[in-house]
């Protein structure tokens, strides 16, 4: 049996992959998740809807230095500004979590209309197949409805990870193969699984300027460029089926 050739380069390069793998994790910066509240109230008027934002370390804001300028602080004034009513939000968000680990953060989770997942780098470099990351999306769905009453999810893309800078080659090239197949999962469950969408955006992580200091994580633009996404997407094809 033929193997696909990215697959085929993983089985050649196996110990370089590792090594490189460590090395990276050793070399890259640890930057903290972002310091300040992780829920609140933006905006004026009438409550619109509760946001609740799940994930991994761009969820908590690694990046920046403060809640504000990431996508906790930013997407629900977005949001308050399409709207123009007040938005309530919350975040449960822990660097390092894959998808199936994220049903973990919502022990103590509040009601919620809307929720922005925001999984995936880590299932590609625990090398989670994407099928069984699927699985454990699907399992997080039925978790946020269940606790907090979420009518609609939000799944942010699995960015392309053959354009971070801060990653060697060959190892860059290779999780990018991996995350483009994790993608491609995501976009085709989303579009059969009913109360859920998937944000149709790519993030523009090939433009250094927009990353942190590690070349991994978001800087306080592309946080603003993400939320801005995120806003647009809730406001004109979300809130008006709720």
């Amino acid at each position: 049996m033929l193997l696909a050739p990215h697959l085929a380069l993983k089985f050649a390069l196996g110990p370089l992959l590792l090594a490189q793998g460590a090395y990276a994790r050793s070399v890259l910066p640890r930057l903290p998740e972002a310091e300040g509240p992780r829920q609140g109230q933006s905006g004026r008027g009438e409550l619109a809807l509760n946001l609740l934002i799940v994930g991994d370390s761009s969820a908590a804001g690694v990046g920046v230095e403060r809640q504000d300028d990431a996508l906790s602080g930013r997407l629900p004034r977005a949001l308050a500004a399409h709207l123009g009513r007040r938005i309530g939000w919350q975040l449960c968000a822990r660097t390092g979590i894959t998808t199936a680990q994220a049903a973990s953060l919502l022990d103590e989770v509040r009601p919620a209309d809307v929720a922005v997942v925001i999984t995936g780098v880590n299932d590609v470099l625990d090398q989670v197949p994407p099928g069984r990351a699927i699985g454990a999306r699907q399992a997080l769905l039925a978790t946020l409805r269940e606790r907090a009453g979420v009518r609609h999810v939000v799944w942010t893309p699995v960015p392309p990870m053959d354009k971070f800078e801060g990653l060697p080659q060959p190892l860059r090239w290779v999780l990018g193969q991996d995350a483009a197949a994790h993608e491609q999962a995501l976009r085709d469950w989303a579009r059969l699984e009913a109360g859920i969408s998937h944000l149709p955006f790519e993030l523009p992580v090939d433009d250094t300027t927009l990353l942190a200091s590690d070349g991994f994580h978001p800087s306080a633009g592309l946080y603003a460029t993400w939320a801005d996404a995120l806003a647009t997407h809730i406001a004109e094809a979300v809130w008006p089926r709720l």
